[in-house]
């Protein structure tokens, strides 16, 4: 599912429908109105939601087993990859380094998000008792 909607947003032929399109300008212009949030633009959003768009893909390659830095190349692939397609064969959108660059930093945040909650976070042997977990260790011998 999270391919699907990956997919959806970057290779549609819009970024965003006329709805989306009104809710996010209204938006941005009541940010832009109060001086603390006036340094939100559509650029920044567009940015943070790139960010955003690629961190389950750092959790997701790492919690299946991957090494951390196959969840960072993955995405740097991939994000290059859409921006090529995006290029080539959709004019209505704009192929940007930005948003390679954006949705690896995503991809690394998922990464270092993983590593932290396992670091953080007991190992299953840990949370057994010391008989079982006795009998688990003797048996990978």
């Amino acid at each position: 599912m999270y391919a699907f909607g990956l997919w959806w947003m970057t290779l549609r032929p819009s970024i965003y429908d006329a709805g989306v399109g009104g809710i996010l300008t209204a938006v941005l212009r009541v940010l832009a109105a109060w001086p603390p949030t006036a340094w939100v633009t559509f650029d920044v959003v567009e940015s943070a939601s790139n960010v955003a768009m690629f961190v389950p893909l750092g959790l997701l390659v790492l919690g299946w087993g991957g090494r951390w830095w196959h969840g960072i190349l993955i995405a740097l692939l991939l994000s290059i990859a859409i921006e090529t397609t995006q290029l080539v064969f959709l004019p209505t959108r704009v192929a940007d380094a930005h948003d390679v660059v954006a949705n690896t930093l995503g991809a690394g945040l998922g990464v270092v998000a993983l590593v932290l909650l396992r670091r953080l976070l007991p190992g299953s042997q840990d949370s057994h008792n010391p008989r079982h977990r006795k009998l688990i260790d003797t048996r990978a011998q």
